[in-house]
């Protein structure tokens, strides 16, 4: 006879059960064995590893379809209004833990779980990337790239849906004629939809999203070549597939490549030709046309521009709307603008899309054309506001003129949107004060501040179980569904027992994530150190040198005292470098090579360990965050947009040492600033120092430490054998440094002396853990959703749950 379950695996049980959605563990079984012998294994007598996760995905991808099904009938019965949400950058994480959770993605996709745990008839659309962001590989220290072919094996969780392929059009020319104008001699690319499954929280809501994969269309005709011509033709047929190649690393650098403009068009182009389907259709399944009155478009139809990439959406709306349906222009643009909303993601200059005229007018010859009466109709309401002020009118034109005149997409996308936002409260404050400021004054009413979110399925009871549980003993499992909820833990925060329960939950993640560092990195780890985190893509505004700059200084106060009592601390740093991003690369350069003479030091032992994380990405994530005790979020105030990191570690237990940027703000509200460590020069500094200018050689003749630190990189102390390996380093923080990482060093610094004084006190640290837990609240993706739902949508968040398909209606 088995023995009873314990409470705890009574609730484990309970748990993955309900996130899954699975009711009968009996039939998961039977169907998990059928899958591995039949389906995959067959004539083989022995299993691998993959052989399992195929048959468990493909185990809980059936159990899912019943609800997929069921969702959309149930969509189409109560035709609500529908959400679509175009990202050019939906990651694929690992899909199958998550879906026992409930299924999700990475980036935009915390959204896409929060949209159905809330029950919105929601769809994400992008690209189904055949490779995916670059695999890193440190080797002699530096970043190597290698390619991410995460298809290579198929993907379980995705159904190709060709009945619903759709063609793209490219080049050719337009014609004008009395009827209307008519985008002739195109190229045409066919865009094949792949449906990925996205469960919500136990409410049998299962939505959808759909990657477009690009295909050639079979229309060369084989009689019209000779043999070498045919071979050519099936060659040239790669041209068309490539747009679904490769995802372009997002680097916060704008590359105008007519590939990237391809894919931004290709993704937009499809997705519209669905929206516009399924608000002509009737009902689940049918081709009748019910619908063709477009003045109800913006009832039915939301659809959100997660940055610039999909801008494209607001002339091919307008395009399809004039050109194909016939709508007058004011019509036309007056529905435009209700339907589609806009999100920005960064206050970089050199991020913001610009588009060279030259390569529109090529690629998309009726667009520019379109965008070009957008201008002149936009321009002249500008004049009419501000008469005479022809400086505002060049700043606020779509089209830049100049060296090259180029295509502004942000612009663009203010002006065809009814909603613009920024994802934290500073940076909506910045772009209404600065870099919008223009379009603020003509329209105030559209901007919006909707801070980002993650989902606290993925990111606390699937990534951190233990420290889900231990909070659930104290105040039941409703959070996992309203993060608000945590703000019960306060009245624990002097409770010896849940103090005692957070730590040890914290010690056995650290023990964890020590054994995979050891075998990974071949560094001895000692537990007990203060895990110092920073994970995030390598650039300079997120400032890897200012933590380099600390790494050095703790390092020479050790040599200097090694008998003091040091707070000892393993750092780990991690992120992608832009493949030609040659600053980022040698800052990882730069990380690797202090790490290879500190870790080596036998007078530093264990009290400084530095290792740089190779690959980071989701599935190291979920290692790192749960174990981490400090996450460096340290950015230039003003640079950030709002970040999700910071906001996974203050949910998983990490006291957070961060300048007064991006969500920090926010986080130092809720959690309270005495609980979070916050250093360093505040936005309006930023600027008094961008008026004044800003001299690094002041703060390096000023300050002996920070002297020292750079003079033992110039001089080759972490490079022996190549001494000026990091000239551009060095010339870059003295001459050319717009993220002032000196004029933060020395208050960052007694910054880390305060964290490293209070991890000697554990018991006041746990409590400031606590602290940072409760307040985490309103970090989850659920409250940013239902304020998107609510103030841009028009739609109203739900948690009623559906009929299961074996429930009878």
């Amino acid at each position: 006879m088995s023995k009873p379950l314990s409470d705890h695996d009574k609730r484990k049980q309970i748990s993955v059960r309900g996130l899954a959605g699975v009711e009968n563990v009996t039939d998961l079984k039977t169907n998990f064995n059928r899958h591995l012998h039949f389906t995959l294994v067959k004539d083989r007598n022995v299993a691998t590893r993959r052989d399992y996760y195929f048959a468990l995905a493909n185990t809980v991808r059936d159990h899912l379809v019943g609800r997929w099904i069921r969702t959309q009938q149930h969509y189409y019965e109560k035709d609500p209004k529908r959400v679509y949400y175009l990202s050019l950058e939906f990651y694929m994480g690992r899909t199958l833990q998550n879906t026992m959770v409930n299924l999700a993605l990475e980036n935009a996709s915390c959204f896409l779980d929060s949209m159905a745990s809330l029950g919105l008839a929601a769809y994400g659309y992008g690209i189904r990337y055949e490779f995916g962001i670059f695999n890193q590989k440190i080797v002699n220290g530096w970043q190597v790239e290698e390619a991410d072919d995460w298809l290579r094996y198929g993907n379980p969780w995705e159904k190709a849906r060709p009945e619903y392929m759709r063609p793209v059009h490219f080049y050719g020319r337009t014609e004008h004629h009395p009827d209307g104008v008519k985008w002739v001699d195109t190229q045409v690319v066919l865009a094949l939809p792949y449906d990925t499954p996205v469960p919500g929280y136990r409410n049998n809501v299962v939505n959808t999203m759909r990657l477009w994969s690009a295909k050639a269309p079979c229309e060369f005709n084989l009689k019209d070549f000779n043999v070498g011509g045919y071979i050519q033709a099936v060659l040239d047929r790669n041209l068309a597939e490539n747009i679904s190649r490769v995802l372009y690393p997002n680097d916060n650098f704008f590359e105008g490549k007519e590939l990237r403009l391809k894919q931004e068009y290709f993704v937009v182009a499809a997705t519209l030709q669905d929206i516009i389907r399924r608000f002509k259709v009737s009902k689940f399944g049918s081709r009748e046309i019910a619908r063709t009155d477009f003045n109800k478009l913006p009832e039915k139809v939301a659809i959100q521009l997660n940055d610039t990439h999909p801008a494209l959406a607001i002339p091919e709306l307008m395009r399809v709307l004039v050109d194909e349906e016939k709508l007058p222009w004011d019509k036309a643009w007056d529905i435009t603008v209700r339907t589609c909303a806009y999100t920005n993601h960064t206050v970089l200059p050199e991020a913001l899309e610009r588009w060279p005229i030259d390569l529109f007018q090529n690629l998309l010859p009726r667009h520019l054309e379109i965008i070009y009466e957008i201008n002149r109709r936009h321009l002249e309401r500008v004049a009419s506001l501000f008469p005479g002020d022809t400086d505002r009118m060049r700043r606020m034109s779509l089209i830049e003129e100049g060296g090259i005149k180029r295509v502004n997409m942000a612009h663009l996308c203010i002006v065809g949107a009814h909603a613009v936002n920024g994802v934290a409260r500073i940076h909506s404050d910045i772009l209404k004060a600065t870099v919008f400021k223009d379009f603020y004054e003509m329209d105030p009413h559209k901007f919006q501040n909707k801070t980002n979110g993650i989902t606290p399925r993925r990111w606390l009871v699937m990534c951190n179980p233990g420290l889900a549980e231990v909070i659930a003993e104290r105040i039941g499992e409703d959070f996992i569904r309203d993060l608000d909820q945590l703000k019960k833990l306060l009245k624990f925060v002097n409770d010896e027992a849940f103090i005692r329960d957070v730590a040890k939950v914290k010690q056995e993640n650290k023990l964890k994530f020590a054994t995979h560092l050891e075998e990974h990195y071949k560094v001895k780890i000692n537990p007990n150190s203060m895990f110092d985190i920073q994970v995030k893509r390598i650039h300079e505004y997120k400032r890897q040198l200012l933590n380099c700059l600390h790494i050095i200084t703790f390092y020479n106060r050790i040599k200097k005292e090694p008998n003091k009592q040091w707070s000892p601390r393993t750092i780990m740093i991690g992120g992608k470098a832009a493949p030609g991003y040659h600053t980022a690369k040698m800052i990882i350069r730069l990380i690797t090579a202090i790490g290879e003479v500190v870790n080596n030091d036998p007078v530093v032992g264990d009290r400084l360990k530095v290792i740089f994380l190779e690959n980071y990405r989701v599935t190291l994530a979920e290692k790192a965050v749960p174990a981490a005790d400090l996450s460096e979020q340290i950015s230039t105030a003003g640079t950030e947009a709002s970040g999700t990191g910071n906001m996974k570690f203050m949910l998983n237990g990490a006291l957070t040492i961060g300048t007064m940027d991006g969500a920090n703000v926010e986080m130092a509200e809720e959690a309270g600033e005495d609980n979070i460590f916050i250093f360093g020069m505040r936005v309006e500094d930023v600027e008094a120092m961008d008026k004044k200018g800003y001299n690094a050689s002041e703060y390096y003749n000023r300050i002996p430490e920070l002297k020292q630190a750079i003079d033992q990189i110039a001089g080759g102390f972490f490079s022996p054998k190549q001494p000026d390996l990091f000239k551009d380093i060095v010339n870059l923080l003295m001459h050319h440094d717009r993220f002032k990482v000196f004029a933060d060093y020395e208050d960052y610094i007694k910054c880390q002396e305060k964290v490293s004084a209070l991890y000697k006190k554990p018991k006041e640290w746990v409590k400031k853990v606590i602290y940072n837990i409760a307040g985490s609240g309103k970090f989850s993706s659920d409250r940013t959703i239902s304020q998107y739902a609510r103030e841009i949508w028009g739609v109203e968040p739900s948690l009623e749950k559906i009929a299961a398909p074996d429930d009878p209606k």
